[in-house]
């Protein structure tokens, strides 16, 4: 078993997205989650900040946590170094005295203590208060929690996608952050062996964070300069996540091929990619070509079920009804506030069966639509 320490402050979005790549993941307290096992998907989740081996849990009180670590058998040598965190501040606990009991604890056991360059470090969370409440997170009831956590830590997440749009080849105001369009090529499952397919990809945000996790990406944009700019920043993007192309087009067998296109007719085949993710124009903000912004969106989803069975829809607004009218599943829906003036809606939609690790939601009501 594992301890997840969730980055940002929408946790059960956070918990969604580990679920996506690792198993058995719940949330147990405010930037605390639970996974059966890890793998190397933790090291590419935008919202996870690292994995640690479990070795105990208990309330969030360093007279529990010292008391846990002394009644555990630990079959490590060589030294090791304590890192503990109050969590948002919710445990009210001195992470200084923390460290120093239950590093005293790991001395009297026979270890070294290296604060530089450890062989080991011990992580040490507490937590309290109440978790989030979603329908479609395991653990996330909106219950109170108060907990501590000790663990090895094992994974820690690459944060190299953390870099800033504005560094970019080709950049235009409004662009993406780079850790929210890795977490919806997460939820999407994109990766090695795959395809994903971004139908507006503007700047190709979504589209670098694809390319960066292994996965072949097809992206297409109606406006030229969007896709000029895309293939500027996909030809910059490291080589070894996505080989250049071949030509101005770019080649899907190298890795990437970027294309001007309308969202609702795309050349692509019947079940011709694996998963789905894009931006939807966010009203009158943005340039529509040829469409009202509601039959765009109706018809990009209904194309978007067309080649694939999993799509992650980003919008300003509720496309509950269209997604549903086009023929998916709702199977997870989360509001994200980015500023005062802008929420982003995010869908989870698949297509035919939910699987078993997913349940579809209530259609929307009256209202959502």
């Amino acid at each position: 078993m594992y301890w997840l320490e969730l980055a940002g402050e929408e946790d059960a979005f956070a918990t969604y997205e580990a679920g996506c790549l690792v198993p058995g993941v719940e949330l147990l307290a405010p930037g605390i989650a639970r996974a059966g096992r890890v793998g190397d998907g933790v090291a590419r989740l935008a919202y996870t900040r690292a994995a640690h081996e479990a070795i105990g849990r208990t309330d969030a009180t360093i007279a529990s946590a010292v008391a846990a670590l002394r009644a555990t058998s630990i079959d490590r040598t060589g030294s090791v170094a304590v890192r503990a965190r109050d969590v948002r501040g919710t445990a009210e606990i001195s992470t200084e005295r923390a460290e120093r009991d239950l590093g005293q604890v790991l001395v009297d056991r026979g270890f070294d203590v290296d604060l530089d360059d450890p062989d080991h470090v011990l992580r040490a969370l507490f937590a309290a208060g109440d978790r989030a409440d979603h329908r479609a997170v395991e653990g996330a009831d909106g219950e109170a929690a108060d907990v501590c956590v000790l663990g090895w830590r094992t994974v820690v997440a690459d944060r190299d996608f953390a870099r800033k749009p504005t560094d970019r080849p080709f950049f235009q105001p409004g662009s993406m952050a780079p850790v929210d369009a890795r977490a919806y090529v997460n939820i999407a499952r994109a990766g090695p062996g795959g395809t994903l397919l971004d139908p507006m990809c503007g700047t190709g945000g979504i589209p670098l964070e694809a390319g960066a996790v292994g996965a072949r990406v097809v992206a297409a944009d109606a406006q030229a300069k969007m896709v000029r700019g895309t293939r500027r920043n996909l030809e910059a993007l490291s080589a070894g996540s996505v080989a250049e192309p071949t030509d101005a087009d770019g080649d899907a067998e190298a890795g990437w091929s970027v294309l001007r296109g309308d969202a609702t007719r795309l050349p692509i085949v019947d079940d011709g990619v694996d998963c789905v993710v894009f931006d939807a124009p966010y009203g009158r903000q943005s340039k529509i070509e040829r469409h009202e912004l509601a039959d765009l969106v109706t018809g990009a989803l209904t194309e978007a079920n067309r080649t694939s069975d999993r799509t992650v829809l980003i919008a300003d607004r509720d496309w509950r009804s269209a997604a549903i009218d086009a023929g998916w599943n709702v199977t997870a829906r989360f509001s994200r506030r980015v500023h005062r003036s802008l929420t982003r809606h995010v869908l989870v939609l698949t297509d035919g069966p939910v699987g078993a690790a997913e349940t579809a939601i209530d259609p929307p009501t009256k209202a959502s639509r």
